[in-house]
């Protein structure tokens, strides 16, 4: 909620406060955020908030905004305003908005440019999405495909290289060099992984090495470790 009014991209109408809601730091500063942005905040029946509220658990506050705007695929993948290369992650087939939200909040920490999620056969950015990327949505701009093979043609076509995650079979993450150029990074689905088509539009397939019995990472850890070693690789090659 906090994110939401201090990021700006999109117009918050109101913002409703259960009556009953115990008071704390970031109540309050909520408030402040939405006096300044002179969005409105109402105090309702916490049965009206939660009936309002799309997902479990809304803690008593909700915010009635305009949706979320949808970047565009070429621009995500030009460099910044200052110069840092594109490093995106793209969502084959992950249907999960918990995994969605939690990798966008790692993407997000990470210093990740942009993501790419598919229209179809996806999770897209829900209530539960939004509340697991904790403000992350806000922050990370989101391009949405109607097919992420050709997707990730159109990326290599503007020079961006496309990185996609394997349970095995792939080159060894640690041992893998990218330096600082463009980056996508592309994690599949739990079970079944990176499609087939996916997998032929990749220019590379890396694995995560595992020292543990079980043979494979949530969809969302495995992601946040790419996006963290492809960071510290671009901080080395800047100092």
């Amino acid at each position: 909620m906090a994110e939401l009014l201090r990021a700006g991209r999109r117009r918050v109408r109101e913002v409703w406060m259960a009556e009953d809601i115990d008071p704390a730091p970031i109540l309050e500063e909520i408030v402040r955020l939405a006096a300044r942005a002179r969005v409105p905040v109402r105090r309702v029946a916490r049965s009206r908030l939660e009936g309002a509220a799309r997902t479990e658990a809304p803690q008593g506050v909700l915010a009635r905004a305009e949706p979320l705007p949808e970047a565009e695929l070429d621009d995500l993948c030009q460099p910044a305003p200052d110069g840092t290369p594109p490093l995106l992650v793209a969502f084959d087939g992950v249907t999960d908005p918990q995994n969605l939200g939690a990798l966008l909040r790692s993407a997000e920490a990470a210093g990740a440019t942009g993501a790419v999620l598919p229209r179809h056969r996806a999770a897209h950015v829900t209530p539960a999405a939004a509340k697991a990327a904790a403000g992350a949505i806000e922050r990370v701009p989101i391009a949405v495909v109607g097919g992420l093979p050709s997707a990730l043609a159109r990326v290599s076509e503007l020079g961006v290289w496309v990185m996609g995650l394997t349970t095995q079979g792939g080159e060894n993450l640690w041992r893998l060099t990218l330096g600082d150029g463009p980056v996508l990074v592309v994690v599949g689905a739990e079970g079944p992984g990176l499609s087939r088509l996916v997998r032929q539009r990749c220019d590379v397939l890396v694995t995560i090495p595992l020292r543990g019995v079980l043979s494979s990472l949530n969809v969302s850890a495995a992601g946040a470790i790419a996006l963290f070693e492809l960071a510290r690789q671009r901080h080395e090659t800047k100092s």
